[in-house]
């Protein structure tokens, strides 16, 4: 016959088995990944809310058709655009200006934000200018702009250029300052001079902010397209925008607007899968 426990070997003998642990909705788990349909479920809700809010406030009646246009006046301004005065020709030169004026920062701004990030000297000779002018409001560089580049093409790219430039500068030399510094050390101790430091440690180790300062920095170049198209133009969303406002068409301004937002979720989109094509280490579940 089995003879019972003790009271003190009852104390210390388990009661059950484990409670399990409370599972947490990954929706509010801090950097918890989710599924993709949920990810494409919130993102229509947020970018359908607005439209739903907008559609409410205008057919409440309550506001002036000038002021506020509703939706469907909105998306039937932007069908007569397309059809009928040129919303593609306007698109196609805006891209071309916007794209131009950023390849050329890039162009620039990769290098020079990789030797300030790498070398002291060339931070202390050229960051603090950099600094100082990208304080310097873009608008405030048309009149140099028309008295030196002229009224053409290049001076619409040459704002974006300068919007751009110099805060693209600024976040390269950032992204470069974040490699590690033992991956640094230790390719000094394998020996590598500095063109390889550079070449074979920093510049690949970056790559993934790299392209990431890209993708927000080409965000910031559509943010001066209308800037831009103050210079003396005749066509782009920017000019249709600015004409728009002098004869209080508001629903073409409403439409320029959406269809810059359109076109930059779009590029944004582009390059976040760009991003993960290159870097698909970056992306693999742990």
């Amino acid at each position: 016959m089995t003879q019972p426990l003790s009271p003190a070997v009852q104390a210390i003998q388990p009661a059950g088995p484990p409670p399990k642990p409370q599972r947490r909705s990954s929706l509010w788990t801090v950097r918890a990944p989710i599924s993709r349909r949920s990810y494409w479920v919130l993102a229509l809700t947020g970018l359908v809310t607005p439209l739903l809010l907008w559609a409410m406030l205008a057919a409440w009646g309550g506001m002036d058709p000038t002021f506020l246009p509703a939706p469907l006046q909105v998306l039937n301004k932007t069908w007569t655009w397309a059809m009928e005065t040129g919303l593609m020709e306007d698109m196609g030169i805006s891209i071309y200006r916007v794209v131009a004026g950023f390849l050329l920062s890039a162009v620039i701004a990769l290098p020079l934000g990789l030797l300030i990030g790498s070398y002291r000297a060339v931070q202390a000779l050229l960051e603090p200018l950099t600094d100082f002018i990208r304080y310097m409001p873009a608008v405030a560089f048309i009149p140099l702009v028309m008295l030196w580049v002229g009224i053409d093409e290049s001076s619409k790219i040459a704002i974006i250029f300068i919007g751009t430039f110099f805060q693209m500068v600024l976040m390269v030399a950032e992204d470069v300052r974040r490699v590690p510094a033992a991956q640094v050390e230790a390719a000094q101790t394998m020996g590598a001079n500095r063109s390889e430091l550079i070449e074979k440690v920093i510049f690949p180790s970056a790559k993934p902010a790299l392209l990431d300062t890209m993708r927000i920095t080409m965000g910031w170049a559509w943010t001066y397209l209308v800037v831009a198209e103050l210079v003396a133009a005749n066509s782009g969303l920017g000019y249709a925008i600015l004409r728009a406002q002098r004869f209080l068409q508001t629903d073409t301004i409403f439409a320029g607007i959406i269809v810059i937002g359109l076109i930059g979720l779009v590029t944004d989109q582009l390059f976040r899968w760009a991003h993960r094509r290159a870097f698909p280490w970056l992306y693999l579940k742990g």
